[in-house]
């Protein structure tokens, strides 16, 4: 009787201790999900308050998302050495504390600023939080555990522009940072309280490769932003993108001759795990671009409310919480590169449609088809990209193919939002609704032309099932750090 007393009350310990892991890594996911696309639709209200350039809101959106990309590898590499509730915990004051001087900030270079330190504390929550969950259930509830972390996030996308819209317009702008505060340091404390220590294989360092990396993105991102100033014959903007492609080209050299990569170049040798990041690459250059462009179309080009932006998002924005479980279900019978192709060129055929049908008297009503069509394909091809990159490679590969993967759809981002921004400032600009919709015609379509770009890369990402078979992944495997 003792015997059984004991172990119900064992099975009732870790049972509370895996409810807490799902609920305070889920918080802590889907509040930096969240800070992703949350400042979209605060842009203009920043613009107003703080003053600066269509390249200073550029540099609120990629200031956040350059070294969140950077970071992530090498951010789960540390919680192995030192500890992933720690690391973790880390991150949350990093982000928390960010948060604040956000809101705090007296100019947009301050702002910035915080908001690359956000960038950095969402790098070390973000993988850290998934090894942690996936830590906490045993390996054959571990699917259907991942896949609720996964929706929270999918959410958080969903409703960044609606929940960014309903602050600013209820409060005031530096809210939406302010609202970070209260639950990082609960998310925090109880973290310390609640979820266990743990370590995994003590990998070295890539410090290296890491600052190459991170260097030569800057330098082409700073480049594509100067274009907007000084134009693209600038010997500034010509200086800083050769400069990121020396720095570019000198990461892939540092990659080969290092013991342990951050990116082993060997697996760019499989034709579908490079096409399947190349799409996932171009997909968030694409709906990143355009969630920037259209928030200033509607606002400044239209006169919408920040709410009412948020809500004009939804035809688009929302879809993937209804058609990416069926996706993700129909691409075990029709494979990956049909589902993503298909996607992607549905996104690009929404978001030209879009761009063709802006004009100042444009109604709503006649955008919520495209938005739709937009939205439907690239909630087919969101669940499947990650799919495709995993099934490429050999089991052992998973975590690091994981890692990659989410750090090249990161950097997509960062480069979407500069092309676009340089594309509309060669043709309109933010002093008036005549300049942001000639600004926005060309630059959507180029967004379009991006979702493009990865519908034919995806053509290439055939799926290999042999390989993919995610019962023969040993329980470290999956319990990786870089997963």
């Amino acid at each position: 009787m003792q015997l059984t007393a004991t172990a119900a009350a064992a099975a009732a310990a870790a049972h509370r201790q895996r409810s807490w892991a799902l609920v305070l890594t889920s918080v802590a996911f889907f509040m930096t999900a969240l800070d992703t696309l949350v400042v979209v639709t605060a842009l203009p209200a920043i613009h107003a308050g703080l003053g600066g350039s269509v390249a200073t809101l550029e540099w609120t959106v990629n200031a956040y998302t350059l070294p969140f990309a950077a970071g992530i590898i090498t951010a789960a590499a540390l919680g192995d050495r030192l500890g992933r509730r720690r690391m973790y915990v880390t991150g949350l004051l990093l982000f928390t504390f960010a948060s604040a001087a956000c809101a705090l900030a007296p100019s947009a270079g301050a702002l910035i600023g915080a908001r690359a330190v956000q960038g950095l504390g969402a790098a070390l929550v973000t993988p850290l939080s998934l090894t942690i969950l996936a830590a906490a259930f045993p390996a054959e509830r571990r699917g259907a555990i991942v896949g609720i972390w996964g929706a929270v996030g999918g959410l958080a996308v969903a409703g960044g522009p609606l929940v960014g819209g309903a602050v600013v317009q209820g409060l005031d702008w530096h809210w939406i940072f302010w609202i970070n505060v209260p639950i990082g340091l609960a998310a925090a404390v109880l973290s310390m309280a609640r979820l266990p220590e743990s370590r995994g294989q003590d990998r070295k360092l890539d410090v290296g490769g890491l600052a190459l990396v991170a260097a030569g993105a800057v330098a082409l991102a700073w480049g594509l932003v100067r274009t907007t100033d000084v134009g693209w014959g600038s010997a500034q903007v010509i200086t800083a993108l050769c400069l990121g492609a020396v720095l570019i080209a000198a990461f892939i050299a540092w990659e080969r001759r290092v013991p342990e990569p951050m990116l082993p170049l060997r697996l760019l040798r499989i034709r579908a795990f490079t096409a399947a990041n190349a799409t996932g690459f171009m997909a968030m250059a694409a709906i990143t671009s355009a969630a920037f462009l259209m928030s200033q179309f509607f606002q400044l080009g239209l006169g919408y409310s920040p709410l009412g932006t948020g809500l004009r998002f939804l035809p688009w924005t929302a879809t993937p919480l209804v058609v990416a479980p069926i996706a993700g279900r129909l691409a075990d019978r029709v494979g990956v590169s049909p589902l993503m192709s298909t996607g992607l060129a549905m996104q690009a055929a929404g978001l030209a449609w879009i761009a063709m049908d802006i004009t100042a008297g444009v109604s709503y009503g006649e955008l919520v088809l495209p938005l739709i069509i937009a939205g439907v394909g690239i909630s087919m091809a969101i669940p499947t990209m990650p799919t495709a990159a995993l099934d490429a490679v050999p089991p052992a590969d998973l975590g690091t193919a994981s890692g990659v993967q989410n750090t090249l759809q990161r950097f997509g981002a960062v480069f979407g939002v500069a092309i676009v921004t340089a594309v509309f400032s060669a043709s309109g600009g933010l002093g008036s609704a005549s300049g942001v919709i000639a600004g926005v015609r060309p630059a959507l379509t180029t967004s379009a032309g991006l979702s493009l770009l990865g519908a034919l890369a995806a053509l290439a990402a055939r799926r290999r099932r042999q390989v993919a078979a995610t019962s023969a992944v040993p329980a470290p495997a999956l319990t990786s750090a870089r997963e």
